[in-house]
């Protein structure tokens, strides 16, 4: 017999001669007890607190019930545990511990529903009091100093070096958003979002439209970044890595001019791959000798484009033979030889910014940065950095709870699945609130660790 449901009761297929059956009555539960794990590293790290200190309120203080808080936290919580929709804040209003991850007591204290959330997000730039539904305007100068501010609260001690990553991804569109064009490259109608990290940490999530050269915007940001980083940092040595295509005169100008070393890809022409055909006929022959896959070797060159750039500069050539198949590649860096050798600079410095991709990766697949479906370009990006927000929660949950553990390195989407979506039953009394979770979560001990470790560290101070 198939499943269901009459008067409130659920009848499922039989097992032997038993009946199967249930109902939707446990009372005050919840499927996501890792909410309370995130409210944890919130009250060390009070990012969602000075997220939302980064808004206006312009609503009348006597009626409004969901404060700007709240509503941030309620947001941002969500989506870290997977939803993505508005919509599913109908439901999600009256769970118990996302209520408790809000700092609330009671679903019913102030959680807010999508009409509300809504507002949050469409509010324009020129929202005044006398508006009537659109009252809390985002300060998009204040988010973007929030992400390397709490990027520069990770440490105690400024860093000897820091490694910023610069990447451009496209942001499909399905719809007729503000700012829509076709990109010829990715094939279809996209945002073009510029990414800025160092390590794990995103310093820069900031929405394009896609009818601009990747790099576009991407020398302001660097500056706004760097300056900031200086201010509290002057003595840490700051380098740039970025793919081809923001090796652009301007930005490797600026670098050389501010003190700032660069490890950029350089996109292959004819006359670098003439510069690299010497060693391509080596290669060969050693290939022919050895008989082996895979054959490389690395180049020093000295270059200059014939118009763009205004000077030389070093590049480091990778000869590389797969197969019989001719494999050139090419960086153009301020770093000196004698420091860096080519095969370092190329294979341990310049590769290692793959590793940014699965940062960006993890922001749209399992944080939904590419949820980016309301009208406005204003909107939108509000949603780019609520789950860019999203993901720093999870990063200090990943920096400050799991290292040395199996899911230190966990992506956003493993740990949602494997600690937070976690079975829990709420127990009320006068004096305190029991969770009562799952006793078979396979997670158990991760779980009790990560806590000790977070609740061990003193907690924000504003």
């Amino acid at each position: 017999m198939s499943a269901q449901c009459s008067g409130g009761s659920l009848e499922f297929e039989g097992i032997g001669k038993r009946q199967v059956a249930g109902a939707f009555d446990a009372g005050e539960t919840s499927s996501d007890a890792g909410w309370l794990l995130l409210r944890e590293v919130e009250a060390r790290r009070g990012i969602l607190e000075r997220f939302a200190g980064c808004f206006r309120d312009l609503r009348d203080a006597t009626r409004r019930k969901h404060e700007v808080a709240s509503l941030i936290r309620q947001r941002v919580l969500a989506l870290c545990h997977g939803y993505e929709d508005l919509n599913d804040h109908d439901t999600l209003r009256h769970d118990a511990l996302l209520a408790l991850g809000c700092g609330l007591e009671e679903p019913g204290d102030g959680l807010a529903s999508r009409s509300t959330l809504n507002r949050l997000e469409l509010t324009p730039a020129t929202a005044t009091e006398q508006d009537r539904y659109h009252k809390i305007v985002y300060d998009d100068a204040a988010i973007e100093r929030l992400l390397v501010e709490v990027f520069l609260d990770r440490y105690d001690t400024p860093p000897e070096r820091i490694v910023l990553d610069l990447d451009a991804t496209d942001d499909p569109l399905h719809g007729e958003q503000e700012g829509r064009f076709f990109h010829g490259y990715y094939r279809n109608y996209c945002y073009l979002p510029l990414y800025i990290f160092c390590g794990d940490a995103v310093l820069c999530a900031k929405l394009r439209t896609s009818d601009i050269d990747g790099s576009a915007g991407a020398l302001e940001e660097v500056e706004r970044i760097v300056a900031q980083i200086r201010t509290r940092w002057p003595e840490t040595e700051i380098w740039l890595r970025a793919d081809s295509g923001f090796t652009r005169e301007p930005l490797i100008a600026w670098c050389e001019a501010h003190g700032v070393e660069y490890v950029f890809g350089l996109a292959r022409n004819a006359r670098l791959q003439q510069l690299l055909a010497p060693a391509f006929e080596e290669i060969r022959e050693e290939q022919e000798q050895s008989g082996v896959h895979a054959v490389r070797r690395y180049e020093e060159l000295r270059y200059q484009t014939l118009k763009s750039w205004s000077r030389e500069r070093r590049v480091v050539g990778k000869a590389e033979r797969l197969g019989d198949k001719d494999n050139p590649r090419f960086v153009v860096t301020s770093l000196a030889a004698e420091s860096f050798p080519a095969p370092e600079l190329y294979a341990k410095i310049y590769c290692a910014r793959g590793d940014m991709e699965n940062r960006i990766k993890e922001q749209q697949l399992d944080l939904f940065a590419d949820r980016t479906s309301s009208h406005t370009m204003r909107a939108n990006q509000l949603r780019l950095w609520l789950s860019s927000i999203a993901y720093v929660l999870i990063a200090e949950l990943r920096r400050l709870g799991l290292a040395g553990t199996r899911l230190a390195r966990a992506q956003a989407g493993t740990l949602r699945v494997r600690l937070l979506k976690i079975a829990a039953v709420i127990k009320r009394s006068t004096r305190r609130i029991y969770i009562s979770l799952s006793s078979q979560h396979p997670e158990q001990a991760t779980f009790a660790e990560a806590l000790a470790r977070i609740r061990a560290l003193p907690p924000y101070r504003a």
